[in-house]
């Protein structure tokens, strides 16, 4: 069953259709293209090769809808249109064994990116056909043509088709990687961009930057990162004085420094570690006002807002602020025939966005309820004061309330007294020292205060300089003669439970190595079950502390000498000084006063330790001894000679 034709879509007789007919017009395109939906994938394609008109009519709807040329493209019947038409577009693109050559051209494709912009299977749908019909090698024509439209934009200072070509650009950059990266990869499409940036007005070169952004973005794609054309690129730019201002204006109006620093990726990104610091010096410089999309919200709609006329404005019926004041004031610098009640009215249609209201009043493709309404309304004022005043009547009286008490004041002992009265004689006041005839000199020469001789040696005589250089090594106090019954903190324990896991784990790794190991079943073994119930640690953990022992065999000797060689009990302790002779303690007894070694004058080995036993006699004959020998002669009557000095020099030091 063969379907019948498709009409064009009309762009220039659309205004001359009356609306009913129109609303005809729509829903014959919706059943014919829901009929082309339903064929079977033989049929379609038969259907679509033989009947131009499917190809046409896509052709003439993407271009309208993409030049806003539909007045209507808001309302239901054209939305449920433009849903079946991306569809059918979808299934010609990726459905069709041999696509048709219309629908794999720039134009199209570019339009298409604008018309469904936010269809999120149209960066899938691009990627195919790129790789599938092998654009890049088709496309090498449009891409020399759009760099020399780039040189001449330079020399003619801008067009309106070049204005319409980079947005098709944009727009294509943003739905398709491959085509972004197809532009980046050499370098006379990014030399154009920064030839022509120095000549035109700031409305081109915020079309210039986003091209560059969009192009530079497509090179960072974590998927497929062409990080070295990327970085010779932004060399480029930064050695030249031409892509200064380019780079600069990329760096401050762009999210192009952010998104550089967390994407950049592969062997190369060291190369630009550099760079990206100097780049971020740029950000300030050079920012152009680009309008950034805002962040969709799900708020909650309360039923709650101002009342709206019946078109859904609401600007007339409140005070107007004085930011959109400013804004209609701009709009009738540029068409001073428009009322400002008007002006407010677009303003409202379109979100404050006076680009946008610009270009649909040059375009004259405004809504019909606004294309009907009063181009010269003004603003009625007193209305609007006697409206709010109205308003005002209907407020209940609030009850009156008493203020709030004031703030305690801070006080002080010097409240009320002579300053603060103000009642202090000015002869009373001096400032600095009351005499002023005393100098350091005289202050140094005064010795009235200045203590006596008497008192200093009589203070030195009192003084026990011994008190702190008393060798209490041996003493009870420090080395046993008590028991510790202090509860050990929680450092302690953690070392006590370390020792015991590092006990055990050295153990296991003696016994079977093989338990460490990393694999799934050496994990779910009995052994390693075992392991980590007798630690409490983890089998990261686990095989962790196996694999910093094998790196580390001074930290194997160690663990060995610990917990191999020493059994757990030890009956004698082994002495630590040196002693020369025989190296014991007990044949050191009794020679000590013919020897060289440590205790032949102090006493040590004449029949008394000071270390032994605090209820021995010999112990405490030993510590008198030590004691009175101490002064005299190891510490070389150091006393005798401090008290000395100190009485020759009158201080010490």
């Amino acid at each position: 069953m063969n379907l019948p034709p498709f009409a064009p879509y009309p762009t220039t007789l659309r205004k001359e259709i009356v609306p009913k007919e129109w609303d005809s017009c729509i829903e014959a395109w919706i059943l014919l293209a829901q009929g082309y939906l339903l064929l079977p994938s033989d049929a379609f394609s038969l259907q679509v090769s033989q009947d131009p008109s499917v190809v046409e009519f896509l052709l003439s709807f993407i271009e309208a809808n993409a030049r806003h040329l539909d007045t209507n493209a808001f309302e239901p019947k054209t939305r449920l249109l433009r849903q079946i038409c991306y569809r059918l577009v979808h299934r010609c693109l990726s459905g069709l064994n041999k696509k048709p050559s219309s629908l794999l051209e720039w134009h199209f494709l570019s339009d298409l990116s604008i018309v469904y912009a936010k269809a999120p299977s149209l960066s899938t749908l691009l990627q195919a056909v790129w790789y599938s019909d092998h654009l890049d090698k088709k496309w090498q024509k449009h891409r020399s043509s759009l760099t020399r439209s780039l040189e001449k934009l330079a020399a003619s200072l801008g067009s309106t088709e070049m204005d319409i070509t980079l947005d098709r650009t944009v727009a294509l950059l943003r739905s398709c990687i491959e085509y972004g990266q197809f532009l980046g990869l050499g370098s006379d499409f990014i030399d154009a961009i920064m030839v022509a940036y120095e000549r035109l007005d700031l409305t081109m070169k915020k079309k210039l930057v986003l091209l560059t952004y969009r192009c530079f973005s497509a090179l960072m794609d974590p998927s497929r990162p062409r990080v070295s054309a990327l970085l010779d690129h932004l060399y480029g730019l930064k050695s030249s004085k031409k892509g200064e201002p380019l780079l600069a204006a990329l760096c401050s109006s762009t999210p192009f420094v952010r998104k550089l620093k967390s994407q950049i990726i592969g062997p190369e990104a060291a190369r630009g570690v550099k760079l990206v610091e100097e780049l971020s010096l740029l950000e300030g410089i050079g920012a152009l006002p680009l309008k950034r999309r805002k962040s969709a919200r799900n708020e909650v709609n309360k039923g709650k807002g101002i009342e709206k006329d019946e078109f859904g404005h609401g600007s007339l019926g409140g005070n107007v602020h004085i930011h959109k004041m400013s804004l209609v004031t701009q709009l009738q610098d540029l068409f001073p025939d428009l009322g400002s009640g008007f002006v407010i009215r677009l303003l409202d249609e379109y979100d404050d966005d006076t680009e946008q209201v610009t270009a649909h009043l040059l375009d004259g493709s405004l809504p019909p309820h606004l294309e009907s309404a009063n181009h010269s309304e003004a603003i009625d004022l007193p209305k609007r004061v006697s409206q709010s005043s109205s308003s005002t009547k209907l407020v209940p009286k609030l009850p009156p309330h008493s203020n709030p008490p004031l703030l305690p004041s801070r006080r002080n002992i010097h409240d009320n007294d002579a300053f603060d009265r103000l009642t202090v004689s000015p002869n009373q006041i001096h400032r600095g020292l009351k005499s002023s005839t005393r100098t350091a000199d005289t202050l140094l020469q005064d010795r009235s205060s200045v203590p006596n001789k008497t008192a200093i040696l009589s203070a030195l005589a009192a003084f026990d300089s011994d008190d702190d250089e008393r060798d209490d090594t041996y003493d009870v106090e420090d080395v046993g003669g008590t028991v510790d019954t202090a509860i050990p903190g929680s450092d302690e324990i953690d070392a006590d439970l370390g020792d015991k896991n590092e006990e055990a784990l050295f153990r296991a790794f003696k016994m079977s190595p093989e338990v460490f190991q990393r694999d799934v079943a050496t994990k779910k073994s009995k052994a390693r079950l075992a392991l980590r119930s007798e630690t409490g640690m983890t089998d990261e953990a686990i095989e962790g502390w196996a694999i910093m022992l094998g790196r580390d065999p001074r930290r194997l000797k160690r663990l060995e000498a610990k917990f191999e060689m020493f059994g757990g009990q030890q009956i004698q302790l082994d002495r630590t000084t040196y002693r020369e002779g025989s190296g014991t303690e007990e044949s050191d007894r009794g020679e000590g006063s013919s020897g060289r070694g440590r205790g032949g004058f102090r006493g040590r080995g004449r029949g008394g330790n000071v270390a032994g036993s605090p209820d021995a006699k010999d112990t405490q004959v030993a510590r008198q001894r030590k004691d009175a020998n101490k002064s005299s002669r190891a510490n070389h009557n150091r006393r005798n000679q401090r008290a000395k000095k100190l009485a020759r020099a009158g201080f010490p030091g």
